[in-house]
């Protein structure tokens, strides 16, 4: 397995170096007055612990040179209740929360269209270079612009921006309205696709990228620990009974060619992004793209965001104590270190602004944490939705009051109780007063109360930041902390508590010195930063500050 990666890794690299040379050119050691480069790194579902815990093991390299050289924002969080994939995404770029930029959760229910509509859901577009149905995406349910629309705007689109994701709605939401290209991996094709928003055909450098069939190489692997397995004293025992795993197994080694073709007689390609040869092929494609689109090669500042969404796939299978995240996590230590070499080679650190961050953290396994002693379990939604249906019956006759139910949201059938001329805002406060009975459940909170009052703090303001009237549901349900919606995965995460709203958020290379802020900072505080950084305008509905400190 070892000697196949650095096969891989040799091919990539071989590349890379010839091609480089048509490109290289001196740069001065003195920053420019703007960076020709910004690189943003998010790395789904890092939880802020992840670096202390982990820091002994690091590379020298990698995430320990962010700290050592650049500056560590060490209190940064989410000002707002849910905090999945995409939101974080959409609230970074816009410099504002859900209640403004729209985006409340991966999908959310439409009442006047009664339909469930996916949150890049566009059916006016279609795929590019892959799969005809994993290209009907676009941005358009961002209700605002983000810090690359803003700098586009402001050098008539001069800059280039990009951004890679394996997952369509990290990159497409990290890239804006004005993107020249957002790329994410087909996981029926496996291949780097696009949509037809951004262009009618894939460069060549794509096509010429996919031909290499590098996830046929990667997925015929044996994932094993890049270090011997009792080193791992940071996590708990490799076979343990609270993780899910794949399909049962959960333990190393893990023979991706078979867990892969367990259903079906191919290649499950969407197996990828969940091992850490996702995070790597990731990386390689996105150092492919600075070459190939000769960014950060001229005066005009350009953008790339790296979207690095296997560590999501990998915590919720087996939690944030398995040696399965911690061996992931130095593996993807290790591909920053290689990337942050490769970036100060073709464009030099003085030229290139680079941050790194994270959309969301995950909860602990809530059955480790209960036979340990500590509150915590699993809302079983299911089963409160079914008892929810019968009370309302029994209450206000028989009825689909119920449309939909979608992260931790509950949607009330308006057209039902506006014929039965029966009152929303009573529905919904009985509603939300059955659902506290739940275990699990801490405060329920209706649209009604959301639209009329105004709270300055707590997580009623958390809450009142995530809630968007043309999108969010008429009952919002916030769980107890510990506790997480029972699902498939051992473990996840919609919460306002430390584990998931709390996230690293690293400086680095132009300008930045070397620092650390420990006061509060918020992640819609990036989009300002940046914009100040480049003297633009913050974006649209940009609600954040500046970080002073950095931009000083």
């Amino acid at each position: 397995m070892y000697g196949m990666k650095i096969l891989i890794t040799t091919c990539i690299s071989t590349c890379l170096i010839l091609t480089a040379p048509l490109y290289a050119q001196e740069f001065k050691k003195i920053p420019p007055e703007k960076p020709k480069i910004i690189v943003g790194i998010i790395v789904s579902q890092m939880r802020y612990d992840y670096i202390q815990r982990y820091w002994d093991k690091l590379d020298e390299n990698g995430i320990k040179l962010l700290v050592s050289r650049g500056t560590y924002c060490k209190n940064t969080s989410f000002n707002y209740l849910f905090s999945q994939q995409g939101v974080g995404h959409a609230s970074l770029s816009t410099g504002t929360t859900p209640a403004d930029h729209g985006i409340v959760g991966r999908e959310w229910y439409l009442y006047l269209q009664d339909k469930i509509e996916q949150s890049t859901e566009d059916p006016q577009y279609k795929a590019v270079g892959g799969d005809v149905d994993n290209g009907r995406y676009s941005p358009r349910n961002l209700m605002c612009t983000t810090f690359s629309d803003e700098l586009r705007l402001s050098n008539n689109f001069r800059s280039k921006v990009f951004s890679i994701s394996l997952d369509p709605a990290p990159g497409i939401f990290s890239a804006g309205h004005t993107a020249n290209g957002a790329y994410w991996f087909d996981k029926r094709t496996g291949q780097w696709i696009t949509s037809s928003y951004y262009t009618d055909s894939l460069p060549k450098w794509v096509e010429s990228f996919n031909d290499k069939r590098f996830p046929d190489i990667y997925l015929r692997e044996t994932w094993n620990t890049l270090l011997p397995i009792d080193s791992y004293t940071e996590s708990l025992p490799d076979k343990n009974k609270y993780e899910t795993g794949f399909g049962g197994l959960v333990a190393f080694p893990y023979v991706l060619e078979e867990i892969a073709e367990i259903r079906k007689n191919k290649i499950d390609y969407s197996l990828l992004d969940k091992t850490p040869f996702g995070n790597t092929y990731t990386k390689d494609f996105a150092s492919t793209l600075i070459i190939n689109e000769q960014l950060g090669k001229d005066n005009i500042t350009d953008i790339l965001m790296i979207c690095f969404t296997a560590m999501e796939n990998i915590g919720s299978l087996f939690g944030p104590n398995s040696v399965e995240v911690e061996d992931a996590f130095l593996r993807l230590d290790k591909e920053i270190g290689h990337f942050l070499s490769f970036l100060d080679e073709q464009v030099g650190k003085e030229n290139a602004l680079v941050f790194l961050t994270s959309d969301h953290g995950v909860a602990q396994i809530p059955s480790y944490l209960s036979d340990n002693k500590i509150p915590a379990g699993y809302f079983n939604q299911n089963g409160a939705l079914s008892l929810l249906m019968s009370a309302l019956n029994n209450t206000y006759g028989k009825g689909d009051w119920i449309r939909a139910y979608h992260a931790q949201q509950v949607y009330l059938n308006h057209t039902l109780i506006e014929d039965s001329k029966l009152s929303l805002t009573q529905m919904q406060e009985y509603v939300a007063q059955f659902l506290l009975q739940f275990s699990g459940v801490a405060n329920t909170v209706t649209s009604h109360t959301l639209q009329t009052a105004n709270f300055t703090e707590g997580v009623y303001r958390k809450i009142q930041n995530s809630y968007n009237q043309k999108r969010s549901g008429d009952v919002i349900i916030n769980l107890k902390a510990g506790w997480v919606e029972k699902g498939e995965a051992s473990t996840g995460g919609t919460s306002s508590y430390a584990y998931d709203s709390r996230i690293p958020l690293l400086w680095y290379g132009w300008k930045v010195g070397r620092g650390t802020i420990t006061r509060q900072v918020d992640i819609i505080d990036v989009a300002p930063t940046l914009a100040t950084f480049l003297n633009i305008t913050f974006p649209n509905s940009c609600t954040g500050t500046p970080i002073f400190e950095i931009v000083q």
